[in-house]
């Protein structure tokens, strides 16, 4: 347990303390909504998109090397 000299001291550790919350919550926050928007259907496509796109090279490169 931290001993404290001071009033200020206490003062200065519940202010830190504070930031580091009021940062945790807002990094929250913006984890959420990066959340929100990958469930959107319209990044599924894409993903789906770019997936097909790297299958359909293999497949054409394997034809060409049979």
């Amino acid at each position: 347990m931290k001993q404290y000299e001071s009033f200020d001291d206490i003062e200065k550790d519940l202010k830190r303390l504070s930031l580091e919350r009021n940062i945790a919550l807002e990094e929250m926050k913006l984890l959420k909504s990066e959340f929100k928007d990958d469930l959107k259907p319209i990044n599924w496509v894409s993903t789906m998109f770019s997936a097909f796109g790297k299958y359909g090279l293999y497949a054409i490169i394997k034809r060409i090397l049979k």
